[in-house]
């Protein structure tokens, strides 16, 4: 099962994390982890192309996928709520469809950065 966590604190978004493998098909074959997979890729590509936002990739390998958001200008921070949003929804839409491949929640930080 892949896990997925998007992460907040003080009401944005912060960061993400994914780990692990769907197990829905055979890798190479994989529509849920490829679905994954292209979901944070795109959204760390979009806030940099789109937003001048430089993700801090803390994981990005095999299965894991894991990056921490800057301290954004103000007119940066509408739109990268806006890009994790859109995460987050793609995220809710592929654990409802496809149920016990594919964890996603949401977390409160509570630690400072």
């Amino acid at each position: 099962m892949i896990s997925a966590t998007l992460f907040r604190k003080d009401g944005r978004y912060t960061g993400y994390q994914a780990r692990g493998h769907s197990g829905y098909a055979e890798e190479g074959s994989d529509i849920v982890c490829a679905a994954v997979s292209i979901l944070g890729c795109t959204c760390v590509n979009s806030l940099e192309s789109l937003l001048d936002v430089r993700a801090r990739i803390l994981e990005n390998q095999e299965g894991r996928l894991a990056f921490e958001l800057p301290p954004l200008k103000e007119e940066q921070k509408d739109g990268a709520e806006l890009l994790m949003g859109a995460l987050a929804q793609g995220l809710s839409n592929l654990r409802d469809g496809y149920p016990g491949y594919v964890k996603f929640e949401i977390k409160e930080r509570r630690e400072s950065r």
